[in-house]
């Protein structure tokens, strides 16, 4: 008899996770495996275009929550993933990463007494003034089956007290991702087309509250941006939240060509393998994304991260990744530096083997 495993997703950064994990289940059989989307993030170019690139089926159940603050989002998302479980009856939910749909998602199935799956436990931060922070937490604590990236993540969770018998090191399936996908993405000119030249430039993402929500920070780091883009072509799709905030705040800080005197050149949000082939050819990328931090880490892409923490602490040093901060000073001299140096070579990090999901599958197929 088939088990009912449900997933729930909601963001651009669960997607990637997502795909691997489905097709593992699917590929082994003996699962019924739905997916539920929250609708946390909507745009086509945030959702939909990765659901078509990644081979995702069609979502069984679209719950259009949209955005909103923290609370009314997460409460929508909660609500109407309750009424979806209590219909469906799973053996499990999986929940991913650490957006609002993660928490949504976990609390609503331990209410329910349905055994939680978290895929990515144990990243930690160690900044409760981070949403990501106090969803991941959360969902560690009400969750059965924690499926974690790295040992350090391991190492979080034993001394938080979660028993070891619920920890289950199988690695990153946001790298299984990129390793199926890599292939596909290399074949792409994404660079060229839009006017640009392998090593030869700069790309940026951006989308913390902490970063685009406080106008101070982000003076800062546009400042720092239209600095480096006097010596250096600077890429820039924006999150539709980073919009609004510029479009708000500073309309005319980014005129101009980039690279020429000008801003950074700002794009709409890219879908995943033009976005991946985008940071590939680059010389550096400025994130404050995690995700963004593990692609680079096993690309050998170098990363400065705009953050002062990272859950991350792994990339910092095993990857590519460095924790720069937002000062201006520091930006531009960061960026001087990742221009002077070299790509670092790339070395094999635990868990980024590109087996994760199979090994997440088997585990299900065993004991659930």
């Amino acid at each position: 008899m088939q088990k009912t495993i449900v997933s729930i997703v909601g963001a651009r950064p669960n997607f990637m996770k997502l795909a691997p994990v489905d097709a593992a289940l699917n590929t082994r059989g003996g699962f019924r495996h739905l997916i539920v989307h929250t609708g946390q993030h909507y745009d086509y170019e945030m959702s939909k275009v990765f659901f078509e690139e990644l081979a995702i089926p069609e979502p069984h159940h679209h719950l259009d929550v949209g955005s909103g603050p923290h609370g009314e989002q997460t409460g929508k998302a909660l609500t109407a993933i309750e009424r979806v479980l209590m219909a469906v009856k799973p053996a499990l939910v999986l929940v991913y990463g650490d957006v609002n749909s993660t928490l949504a998602g976990a609390l609503a199935a331990v209410k329910l007494h349905i055994p939680v799956g978290h895929v990515e436990a144990g990243f930690r931060s160690f900044d409760l003034s981070m949403p990501e922070e106090v969803n991941r937490k959360v969902a560690d604590c009400v969750s059965d089956w924690l499926f974690t990236s790295h040992p350090v993540c391991d190492e979080n969770l034993v001394r938080e007290g979660a028993p070891r018998d619920r920890i289950f090191m199988v690695g990153d399936t946001l790298i299984d991702s990129l390793q199926s996908a890599l292939g596909r993405i290399r074949a792409l000119d994404t660079p060229a087309r839009m006017g640009l030249r392998d090593g030869e430039y700069v790309v940026v993402t951006l989308h913390r509250p902490s970063n685009v929500d406080d106008r101070q920070s982000l003076a800062a780091i546009i400042a720092a941006l239209g600095e480096a883009a006097r010596t250096i072509p600077i890429v820039f799709p924006v999150h539709p939240r980073t919009r609004a905030r510029l479009r708000e705040w500073f309309p005319d800080a980014f005129a101009g060509e980039s690279g020429k005197g000008g801003g950074p050149m700002l794009t709409d949000p890219l879908g995943y393998t033009q976005f991946i082939r985008l940071i590939l050819g680059s010389r550096a990328v400025l994130t404050d994304s995690g995700g963004v931090q593990r692609e680079t880490s096993f690309l050998g892409v170098p990363c400065l991260t705009l953050r002062e923490t990272t859950e991350l602490t792994y990339t910092t040093i095993e990857g590519t990744n460095r924790l720069i901060g937002k000062r201006p000073d520091a930006i531009a001299d960061s960026i001087r530096a990742a221009l002077a140096g070299g790509r670092p070579a790339v070395r094999p990090i635990a868990g980024f083997d590109g087996h994760a999901a199979d090994r997440i599958a088997a585990i299900l197929a065993e004991r659930l």
